[in-house]
């Protein structure tokens, strides 16, 4: 098998191998161009010590060198470079206490999570896999390198990368594998949350974000996301609805595209529903005001896994107003603008789309028809550029204190009252209609 290296990365090759040393391009990057995918970087493993690669190139970074780890820097493009390892015992469920260098290939390579990133290429030797992972590559499976117990005690991070990866490729996880992830699962909790959100959202924005469900039934989410536990677990029995909660939202991070927020704003759009649950005597449930309980859930779950802030706001926004009842009408979409703030209410049309693909058949050309009404009513308010909000008014504070009004809250609570006129009628946002509204005020 042949993989063309870049020319830099086949460089560094060449200048390691004409020194004495082994050098291949490893992991990721291998697993991704037989798969036919552009690497997102090039790793490369060496038989070198970081002092002597540190000889051998003129500009380098000392990433990790406790670890083995340089940054070779060529043409202001930097690719980590590290020595054979073996890694000593890992204490803390996440790193190894002490690394060794090693000159052996094997055994560096055996360290290594997953068959498909244990495998090495050179243009001298070609493809090294000593593990099989060629043979998991072509049956779609993510298996671990040895055993996969000693696999996930050294790292316990491995187990959601498993889930992830499966979720990045359309892979299946091996037998053992899984099997080892249910025993182990708990060890999830010696884990950074900055590190399980990072694999959370690679999870949810790759092609398969519902195979958070494999997360669920290996006993991952209940360590890291208990919320989503209780939704897979919340039936719902109405005519709306043809899936119980959790299967409801994983079909629903189907009907939006990979980007985070939106992502993110389906996976918890319904995470409030086990705490409004309510059942009829024959049996019909209800969730009335999930989307408030929903967006006190999502924020304290966000900050838990330590999301910034813009994040947490929009997705919590998303969350709190994805049932919202917009009124079908131009002065509706106007104050709902208001209400939601811009950048929520245009991405509100694909997040109701995704909602009702995966809802029951019921009335859905009449709830897709009601969407599609009101997204045309917004172009026509945007093409308009209609005000929604009090910086669109044609006057400002400066304005009514000009015209006798004293500095304080009056200005704000006048230019409140003047704003929902103009949601109503916005050919009264001139400046002398405006003025002589005030003066009625």
């Amino acid at each position: 098998m042949q993989i063309q290296l870049p020319d830099k990365v086949q460089k560094i090759i060449n200048t390691l191998e004409e020194a004495g040393y082994e050098a291949y391009a490893v992991g990721g990057c291998v697993r991704d161009s037989i798969l036919g995918r552009r690497p997102d970087d090039w790793d490369v493993t060496t038989s070198a010590k970081p002092e002597e690669m540190k000889r051998l190139f003129p500009r380098t970074v000392d990433t990790g060198i406790k670890h083995g780890t340089v940054t070779v820097l060529l043409e202001g493009e930097g690719f980590e470079v590290t020595t054979y390892r073996i890694d000593g015992v890992y204490e803390d469920g996440r790193h190894p206490t002490e690394v060794n260098f090693t000159s052996n290939l094997k055994e560096d390579l055996r360290r290594r999570d997953f068959t498909i990133n244990a495998m090495a290429y050179n243009e001298r030797s070609g493809l090294v896999d000593l593990y099989g992972g060629l043979a998991d590559m072509e049956n779609r499976v993510i298996r671990c390198v040895g055993d996969a117990r000693e696999r996930f005690e050294e790292d316990a991070l491995r187990m959601l990368r498993a889930v992830r990866f499966s979720a990045q490729l359309g892979f299946r996880i091996d037998g053992a594998t899984g099997e080892a992830v249910k025993a182990l699962a708990s060890n999830l909790q010696k884990i950074s949350a900055e590190r399980i959100q990072a694999e959370l959202v690679k999870l949810v924005t790759s092609p398969h974000p519902d195979y958070l469900r494999t997360a669920y039934e290996l006993g991952i989410t209940a360590q890291i996301l208990p919320e989503f536990d209780l939704c897979m677990e919340t039936p719902q029995r109405h005519k709306h609805h043809c899936y119980d909660v959790g299967e409801h939202i994983l079909h629903a991070m189907l009907g939006v595209g990979p980007d985070k927020v939106l992502r993110l704003g389906m996976l918890f759009h319904d995470i409030g529903k086990p705490q409004t649950l309510t059942v009829d005597p024959d049996g019909t449930t209800h969730n009335k005001k999930h989307p408030f309980e929903g967006e006190k859930i999502t924020r304290k779950v966000m900050r838990r896994l330590k999301f910034d802030n813009d994040t947490t706001d929009k997705v919590s926004k998303l969350v709190l107003y994805h049932d919202y009842d917009i009124a079908p009408t131009e002065a509706g979409v106007r104050r709902a603008i208001n209400r939601m703030g811009e950048d929520i209410f245009s991405m509100i049309f694909t997040v109701r789309r995704a909602d009702i693909a995966a809802q029951s058949d019921y009335m859905r050309e009449e709830k897709l028809a009601k969407v599609t009404y009101i997204e045309k009513l917004y172009q026509e308010v945007l093409a308009r550029k209609d005000a929604v909000t009090l910086k669109d008014l044609a006057i400002s504070g400066n304005d009514l204190i000009a015209g006798g009004m004293p500095p304080g809250r009056q200005i704000g609570e006048t230019l409140s009252a003047l704003l929902e006129r103009v949601l109503d009628d916005p050919s009264l946002n001139t400046r002398e209609i405006l003025l002589k509204l005030y003066k009625e005020l």
